[in-house]
């Protein structure tokens, strides 16, 4: 710990020599830097701020009536806009900033370091979040006017420009739907032409509800086989009705009769028994049924009376019936076979056709894509120009963005850098540290030895004594006037910096009208 302490002691020893040097580093860097300072002209910065409202109330009235836009891509488009080359030259001509310009390369620099200086942020966030649709226009030069100039005509461009260009997008794309639609209704109308006299020049070999040839041709011959199968089954039924004919009687004795009646009679009968465990006797069907056991009753004694002066005979029911259903298929089989025979026919004169009909359909078939097509086209080039025709009329009636000023562009009173405060005080910190790391790197290249023990160890000899230095008064008085100057010399290097505090915006202004005067006697001078 000892030898650390005497190493430290040492080299602030060391230091202590070379103290007048440091100083003297210590004020050249300060001087220098202070009037530096002063030199760097007055930085105004202007600001606007301005709220951009993209939802409108006709928003989601005319969602899906007409088309649809991202408001938020276009800002940032325009953002990116007002920065571009083209744009920043004709706010430079605007403001008049390029008066003193005679060569491109002036030109370049000038707008190089417009570029730097103008910054936009915001409306990076989503649509509808309050805090990203906030734009904030800033720039900063040396100029008041040429600041507040600036900013004004980059607001003013970003508002006009942002409204202009949907307003020219909107009537540029109603201009090329109305041409697209002119030319698509002359295709639609020599398609439906074409269309027209193909089918006219055709009648007969067009494709109907049936559908293709291919499938009328399969439906005629299934339709033949049904046909067939239905006549075969009609044959085979009029078969087995002139069997059953053949062994039944045309007329029944009156005692068949009697015996059919009774066995109706007993039928009723237990129908309603039946009925009468649920209804009563006055039930309508009740009712019904009675009535029929009183007629065939009554017939049946009228059958009985009349039984005496004929021949006791009568009509087979079961036989006419047979006969009914022989005459009904007989009828059904003539109607099948006419049938079959136009199926037939039919499919004799499609088999005859098989080179013609295919060929028509398919030129058929290729006319109509064609014709459906450009419909389709021209359909939607309808439908969007009425959405454009809509967009348009909403646009003029209320815009989808509308801008709204929070603060706008305020001309400054006081100059909002360079940080003069904090540029003084960092020349003064650089300074010391300079004078400081002088004497640090002096006393390292030059080092002092204090002690007997340090000589020793650096030498590698063995020290055989030492005197003390001896001071007299008039030393000892000029090492306390050596001191007292140096503090001295550091109170008016901390008062000179009191003073460039003080007077940091009076001398700045002064600085900056002597290199005024000192351009116009340059600029006579060279005249």
């Amino acid at each position: 710990m000892n030898k650390q302490f005497a190493l430290l002691y040492s080299h602030l020893h060391g230091m202590w020599c070379y103290r007048w040097s440091a100083l003297v580093i210590a004020w050249i860097i300060a001087l220098v830097g202070w009037l530096v300072m002063f030199s760097l002209p007055d930085q105004f910065s202007v600001k606007a701020v301005v709220y951009v409202d993209t939802s409108s109330v006709l928003t989601p009235l005319l969602k899906g009536l007409t088309p649809e836009t991202d408001s938020i891509d276009e800002l940032q488009i325009m953002t990116r806009v007002l920065l571009s080359r083209n744009n920043l030259m004709s706010v430079i001509r605007e403001t008049d900033m390029d008066l003193n310009i005679n060569t491109i390369e002036e030109k370049e620099e000038l707008l190089k370091r417009i570029t730097r200086k103008i910054n936009i942020t915001g409306g990076s966030g989503k649509k509808g979040d309050v805090k990203n649709n906030i734009y904030e226009i800033k720039y900063q030069s040396n100029s008041v006017n040429g600041s507040y100039q600036m900013v004004s005509s980059l607001l003013n461009t970003m508002i006009e420009e942002t409204l202009k260009s949907t307003r020219t997008d909107t009537v540029a794309a109603q201009k090329f739907l109305d041409s697209q639609i002119s030319v698509y209704e002359e295709r639609l109308s020599i398609a439906e032409k074409k269309l027209a006299h193909f089918k006219k020049e055709n009648v007969g070999y067009m494709p109907d509800e049936r559908g293709g040839y291919y499938m009328r041709l399969q439906s005629a011959k299934d339709s033949v086989e049904n046909i067939s199968s239905a006549l075969r089954l009609e044959n085979r039924r009029s078969s087995e009705l002139l069997k059953q004919i053949k062994g039944e009687s045309s007329v029944l004795s009156r005692d068949n009769y009697q015996s059919e009646n009774e066995k109706q009679i007993k039928e009723y009968q237990s129908q309603i028994d039946s009925l009468l465990n649920t209804y009563t006797a006055l039930h309508p069907k009740v009712y019904k049924l009675q009535l029929r056991i009183k007629n065939l009753k009554t017939n049946s004694d009228a059958g009985s009376a009349a039984s005496d002066n004929n021949a006791s005979k009568e009509f087979n029911p079961v036989y006419q019936e047979l006969k009914v259903e022989l005459n009904k298929a007989k009828i059904e089989i003539e109607l099948l076979n006419i049938q079959l025979k136009e199926k037939k026919d039919y499919v004799i004169k499609l088999n005859a056709s098989i080179d013609v009909i295919p060929e028509v359909e398919a030129k058929l078939a290729n006319l109509n894509r064609g014709y459906e097509v450009i419909k389709e086209r021209y359909l939607d080039l309808v439908a969007r120009s009425e959405s454009a025709q809509m967009a348009q009329s909403a646009g003029n009636s209320s815009s989808e963005i509308t801008f709204r000023v929070i603060e706008p562009p305020i001309m400054p009173f006081k100059p909002s850098g360079p940080k003069r405060i904090f540029i003084s005080i960092a020349v003064l910190l650089v300074a010391l540290v300079a004078g400081f790391a002088w004497c640090y790197f002096r006393t390292l290249l030059q080092p002092t030895f204090i002690n007997s023990i340090q000589l020793s160890s650096a030498t590698d000899f063995p020290v055989l004594g030492f005197v003390n230095l001896y001071l007299s008064p008039v030393h000892k008085k000029r090492r306390r006037l050596q001191l007292l100057s140096f503090i001295l010399v550091i109170f008016l290097l901390l008062a000179v910096f009191g003073c460039v505090l003080f007077f940091r915006d009076s001398g700045a202004e002064f600085f900056s009208s002597v290199l005024i005067v000192q351009k116009v006697q340059a600029m006579f001078g060279l005249l």
